[in-house]
């Protein structure tokens, strides 16, 4: 057990011991007969025996499995099983992969240098008239059926390699937010300068055609997109999407950075301001990514940490941490006198810590002090702490319409490499805040450094807000773009940031899933840690009927994926980016957690040079570390290949064809037939995966006609016993045939991409599949599964069946497909009820059978799962909820055990609070007051949303609209949250084949026997029901969550993981102008707006006073 889950060890121990006390009475044998039903143990045995002979002669029958196994075994002598280089595979994974994203490298570095040349040769004109085409505007009409002002016609067709998304690959368009005004003369010039663009975008494209997305994000606000698209705003008329907030722009603008907020809560940042405050902070978050660190002080007549667990110490800015200083953020109160200087000093004495200790981003550090700008001795706090060197900058924002105390803040950011800004609107936090980003870029980009990120894994969907855009994993290469002027080299402009999308699905695709076994895998992880790709990131979570994001689901660190890394030796030597090998056994989640599987892992690990990322390849020990190779003619191959039950797995890549638009529309069996008959010379496949294909579809082939002549064969009048045939092999080849026409195949989903349980995927082989493998050989293994669909039936009505089909040569063995049916439960229950009948007595008479009442008689298979019962309510259902006693007898016997399993990926939810009663009676008219401020806030707010003050600062007759979040309303939370939980599983011990005994239950016993039901993971268990064993608590298979005492969570909290810092640093630079320091607002107050605040804070509370 990991040792941070000790606070829940002792609970565990309790209950395990109560149980214990339960079974002290417990008899280890039975005398010879069961009670009065004088059974003896020979006739269950028999039961067992036969029912198991009646299954597998039925199951080999109809699924041909011994047909396959002799064919695969019949070319044995023919083939070759060579043993895996891990190493060697994953070094050929990642240098693919390395160009792979070379290639995409390239094409920014295209786009940059023609940007910076398109700006060194404009000229800022501000009366430049420009006509360009806005997202937001293109193909709209008035009402008299002409185009919209910036909004001309723009031909946009449907091209699968953008998600079938509707674009235009001849030309870019541009998205502005509502907030920004679209005929800006600093958006204006900036359009006009960017359309050079254009062209290089086009030649991108058609150089390397695996290019997605690229874009121009403009310091501005405006963002070039190519291939162009229609932006469409959501149900509110806005478009909130500003690409200087994207985690790709900031990561590229500056370098990691160490910050300390400051904030007044002094009492002369009541009401308003606070408001304005706390939403500031919340921008200044937005902006921080996983490079950076940070921690929030707050004072007023003492300091005190926002989080008292993060004192005197730097978190790393990840979405939790974020999102943990926004909530607390949102609780802060105001009162007393602000003491600036103290504020100060801890914070000036953390970053220089940082320094010494080597914590942090060891790059730049700044404070950034909140405050309405009543602040007093500070100039001796920088005076000690940050001269002469000044190796701290400091940003102000002064808050409020005050201009009192401008000049002072003014001083602290002009004499400290800062920047001061004004924020006397919601409305202005956004455009503010930005600016210290454009301060810390200016050595970077008077350097002239290029710097290349790449950015966590993200999923993108407001990118497209009421697009019907899939939802993938990307990761984004973004570089800056800077202007070249000299006259304004010392501002150190930048002018925004290119960028282009990888999908990580298609890099991933360059770890062939064949090449890895059946329970191997390939991954991806950053610089800091966090899972890139990995086949277990769950990044989605179902609430209802809805998927929705999970709020941390790009901050999953790999060793709460590959959680039995408990000593982190496989994180440390991918986050050092190490070349090497190791060891682990592992435990694996399959079917939802319901099962395992006991396996020993190789780890393969390298890095991918020239980016933060490092690759993972595992292999599963046994029959995972071989591949075998067959060898056939084309011409017997393509034979074989075209029969109307072969499909290939969808997902894998055969042939290329999402790049060529003339292969789009081609399925990969098709493309592989064009590719073998040389039909399609420009097709580009795998050949090894072609040539094992190719073999399987040979070997396989004769089963088509087996499974034909048994339909053929079949009555109508006889029974049906099973749906479907079907069989998977290494290389994604998949063959079925049905027994029953397609409308009466009780599970639709089976074997379709609906159901990616059962078929092959990119991170899988089916489940059917995987199970199989670990059988012994010629065992089958069963599972109950409920039938989707509308209409369809509530209780389980099928049962899957499969067997493995392995192949030896020289004493090496590894698995060549999985063979089996789906059959009827109704099936399966005649066969159990025939076989019950049997008994061993030949001069007695037979003892009773498992239909009568006195005899309980279940099937289960080996995670105890109940798949017969003669109540068919229980079918389904795990035993321990059905028969607690006989599952604890079970479990203290050892023919099973109870495997604890963990999920750092939960979603729970949170504590519900439930307030007292008990609270003070208050009189009306003060009931009346609090609604009256309410009300007078929520006026308040809404001014200031829609514009009141901010519509003042744009331009005649814009439309801009400010687009937030103010903090008061984020405190709608989802139902769920991320938690931690663990879980068991329950395993049956194959060495145990049968079992009896009694169990005492207060004033009767009850009594039990198991058998082994033979070829089959299934077991029979024939019980007493007359005993009554309430007693027993009921075991359930259910997730619980891990609680942690506020020690253990701090100490988790603060913990501070290994991680590589990002190669370069750019924190300042002699020739940069440090007077560029921001300036005081001329914006216009409105009296009426300005006592608004007066009257919604002041007035109602001194009456409730």
């Amino acid at each position: 057990m990991p040792s941070r889950l000790w606070p829940v060890a002792w609970a565990s121990v309790q209950k395990t011991a109560a149980i214990l006390c339960l079974l002290l009475l417990s008899g280890a044998a039975l005398p010879p007969t069961i009670g009065q039903a004088k059974m003896p143990l020979e006739t269950v045995k028999l039961w067992a025996d036969t029912f198991g002979r009646d299954l597998y002669d039925t199951v080999t029958k109809y699924s041909g499995s011994l047909l396959l196994q002799k064919k695969y075994k019949d070319v044995e002598p023919s083939l070759r099983i060579q043993e895996v280089d891990g190493l060697e595979l994953v070094r050929k994974f990642s240098e693919d992969m390395e160009t792979m994203l070379h290639r995409k490298v390239e094409a920014i570095k295209k786009l940059v240098a023609a940007a910076e040349e398109a700006d060194l040769n404009h000229e800022f004109n501000k009366s430049l008239v420009f006509d360009y085409y806005n997202s937001a505007l293109i193909n709209e009409r008035d009402a008299n059926g002409n185009y919209v002002e910036l909004g001309a016609e723009f031909a946009l067709e449907s091209n699968a390699h953008f998600s079938n998304l509707m674009v235009n690959t001849s030309l870019s368009s541009v998205q502005l937010p509502t907030n920004v005004y679209n005929k800006d003369p600093d958006i204006l010039n900036g359009v006009y300068m960017s359309e050079a663009l254009n062209p290089v975008f086009v030649e991108n494209f058609q150089r390397d055609p695996t290019l997605t997305w690229q874009y121009f994000g403009s310091s501005t606000g405006f963002f070039r997109i190519y291939p162009g698209i229609k932006w469409t705003p959501d149900e509110n008329g806005v478009i909130a999407f500003d690409c200087r907030n994207r985690g790709w722009y900031i990561q590229a603008a500056t370098s990691p950075k160490d910050i300390v907020i400051v904030v007044d809560t002094s009492g002369s940042m009541k009401g308003l301001r606070m408001t304005i405050a706390k939403h500031t902070i919340s921008t200044i978050l937005d902006t921080l990514g996983e490079n950076d660190f940070v921690n929030i002080i707050a004072y007023n007549d003492y300091i005190h940490y926002i989080e008292p667990c993060f004192k005197g110490t730097l978190v790393q800015a990840d979405r939790d941490n974020r999102e943990h200083f926004k909530q607390l953020v949102d609780k802060l109160t105001v009162k007393g006198v602000g003491v600036v200087d103290q504020a100060l000093m801890e914070a000036f004495q953390i970053l220089k810590q940082c320094r010494e200790a080597r914590h942090g981003s060891l790059c730049n550090q700044a404070v950034m002090l909140v405050t309405d700008g009543a602040v007093e001795n500070y100039e001796p706090v920088f005076a000690k702490y940050n001269r002469p060197d000044h190796k701290v900058r400091v940003f102000t924002y002064l808050i409020g319409r005050e201009v009192t105390f401008a000049d002072r803040m003014r001083w602290i950011a002009c004499n400290n490499k800062g920047y001061y800004t004004q924020i006397s609107t919601l409305a202005d936090a956004q455009e503010n805040v930005m600016e210290y980003l454009h301060v810390l870029s200016r050595p970077m980009v008077i350097s002239h450094d290029h710097d290349v990120t790449w950015t966590e894994a993200y999923m993108d969907s407001k990118l497209f807000s009421s697009q019907a855009q899939s939802l993938t994993l990307l990761t984004t290469v973004a570089m800056p773009v800077f202007s070249k002027k000299n006259e304004t080299r010392s501002h150190g402009i930048l002018l925004g940031v290119m960028g282009s999308d990888v999908a990580l699905r298609e890099l991933m695709k360059l770890a062939p899933r064949y090449k890895l076994g059946v329970h191997g895998y390939a991954f991806l992880n950053t610089n800091n840690g966090y899972i890139l790709s990995h086949p277990d990131l769950r990044p989605l979570y179902r609430e209802g009927k809805k998927l929705k994001l999970k709020p941390n689901y790009n901050s999953v660190d790999l060793s709460e994926v590959e959680w039995e890394d408990q000593a982190e030796v496989l994180r440390t030597a991918m986050i050092n980016g190490e070349t090497g090998s190791l060891s682990m056994d592992v435990k694996v989640p399959l079917d939802t957690g319901k099962r395992v599987l006991f396996l020993t892992n190789d780890y393969f690990f390298t890095d991918i040079s020239d980016t933060p990322f490092s690759l993972g390849v595992v292999l599963s020990q046994g029959h995972g570390e071989y591949i075998f190779l067959g060898n056939t003619s084309v011409e017997e191959g393509l034979h074989d290949l075209l029969h109307p039950d072969l499909t290939l797995a969808r997902d894998w890549t055969y042939c290329i064809t999402d790049i060529d638009p003339a292969h789009r529309k081609l399925s990969q069996l098709e493309a592989m037939v064009r590719f073998l008959t040389g039909e399609d010379p420009d097709l580009k496949c795998d050949e090894e995966l072609v040539r094992e294909v190719l073999f399987d579809a040979v070997v396989t082939a004769p089963m088509e006609a087996y499974w034909t002549a048994l339909v053929l064969n079949s009555s109508e009048a006889s029974e049906h016993v099973a749906d479907v045939a079907f069989l998977g092999t290494r290389a994604g080849l998949l063959r079925r045939s049905l027994y029953v026409g397609s409308e009466k195949v009780s599970d639709k989903k089976f074997l379709t991409p609906e159901d990616e349980t059962s078929v092959f995927t990119m991170d899988h082989f089916p489940l059917w599949y995987r199970q199989a493998t670990e059988q012994p050989a010629g065992s089958f293994v069963f599972n109950l599964r409920l039938a989707e669909g509308p209409g369809s039936p509530s209780e389980p009505v099928v049962v899957t069946v499969s067997t493995a089909v392995a192949v030896t040569v020289d004493k090496k063995m590894t698995i060549a497909a999985a063979v089996g049916i789906q059959m009827r439960l109704e099936s399966l229950q005649r066969m159990f009820r025939a076989a019950t009948q049997q008994c061993s007595a030949v001069d007695e008479p037979c003892p009773k059978s498992c239909q009568d009442s006195d005899l309980d008689c279940f099937v289960i298979d080996h995670n105890g799962f109940i798949l017969i019962s003669e109540r068919s309510q229980e079918m389904g259902r795990f035993l321990g909820e059905v028969d607690s006693a006989l599952m604890t007898q079970l479990l203290s016997t050892g023919v099973f055990s109870q495997v604890t399993m963990y999920d750092y990926q939960a979603m729970c939810k949170p504590p519900s609070h439930h307030h007292s009663a008990a609270r003070p009676l208050v009189s009306p008219i003060s009931a009346f007051l609090t609604v009256t401020r309410w009300l007078m806030d929520e006026l308040l707010l809404f001014l200031l949303e829609w514009s009141a003050w901010g519509s003042w600062q744009v331009d005649r007759g814009a439309v801009a609209k400010p687009v937030f979040h103010h903090s008061h309303k984020q405190k709608q939370q989802d139902v769920l949250q991320p938690c931690d939980t663990e879980y068991p599983v329950f395993v049956h011990q194959r060495a145990v084949q049968e079992a009896n005994g009694l169990i005492q239950c207060g004033a009767c016993q009850k009594i039990f026997v198991m058998q082994q039901i033979p070829n089959s993971s299934l077991l029979l268990l024939v019980t007493d029901p007359t005993c009554d064993c309430s007693i027993f608590p009921p075991i359930l298979q259910e997730a619980t969550e891990v609680k942690y005492n506020a020690s253990v969570k701090c100490d988790r909290m603060r913990s501070q993981k290994l991680r590589r810092r990002p190669d370069s640093c750019h924190a300042f630079h002699p020739e940069e102008n440090a007077q560029d320091c921001g300036g005081t607002s001329d914006t216009p107050a409105s009296l009426p707006l300005l006592l608004l605040p007066v009257c919604a804070w002041v007035l109602p509370s001194q009456l409730l006073q």
